[in-house]
C-alpha cells in the first residue's frame, strides 16, 4: 500500500540545524497530507509538522514553531523537515507519514510507517 523510507538524522548539538527527507512511493504520497511525528523512548509519539500538496497549507506543533520547516517535493515523491535550534527536547525518532490536520491539531492517516531516522540533540 505504500512504502516511506525516512533519513538524514544524526547527533547534533544544542541550537544545531539537521534537515530530515522522506522517500515516499505508492498510495501513501498520493494522500492530501503528509507529515512527519517524532517519538522518544517512553514518550507517546507527537505530531510535529504537516503539508498538503498545495504547499502554502502547513501545520506545525506550537514547540517547534520557527524553527522546522516542512516542503514536500511532489515530482520526486519526497517530503523534508528543515530544522534549526534543535533542542535537547527535540531528541526522537522521527518518521513522515500521511497525516490529517486542521491547522491546530494533526493525527497520522492510516498506518503506513518507515523505520524513522533517529535525532539525538546534546546539551
Amino acid at each position: 500500500q505504500g512504502q516511506l523510507v525516512e533519513s538524514g538524522g544524526g547527533s547534533v548539538q544544542t541550537g544545531g540545524p539537521l534537515k530530515l527527507s522522506c522517500a515516499a512511493s505508492g498510495s501513501t504520497y498520493r494522500q492530501d497530507c503528509m507529515g512527519w511525528f517524532r517519538q522518544d523512548t517512553g514518550k507517546k509519539r507527537e505530531g510535529v509538522a504537516a503539508i498538503y500538496t498545495t504547499a502554502d497549507r502547513t501545520y506545525y506543533v506550537e514547540s517547534v514553531k520557527g524553527r522546522f520547516i516542512i516542503s514536500r517535493d511532489n515530482a520526486e515523491r519526497q517530503v523534508y523537515l528543515q530544522m534549526y535550534d534543535l533542542k535537547p527536547e527535540d531528541t526522537a525518532v522521527y518518521y513522515c507519514a500521511a497525516c490529517w490536520t486542521n491547522g491546530l491539531s494533526m493525527t497520522p492517516y492510516g498506518d503506513d510507517w518507515g523505520q524513522g531516522t533517529q535525532v539525538t540533540v546534546s546539551s
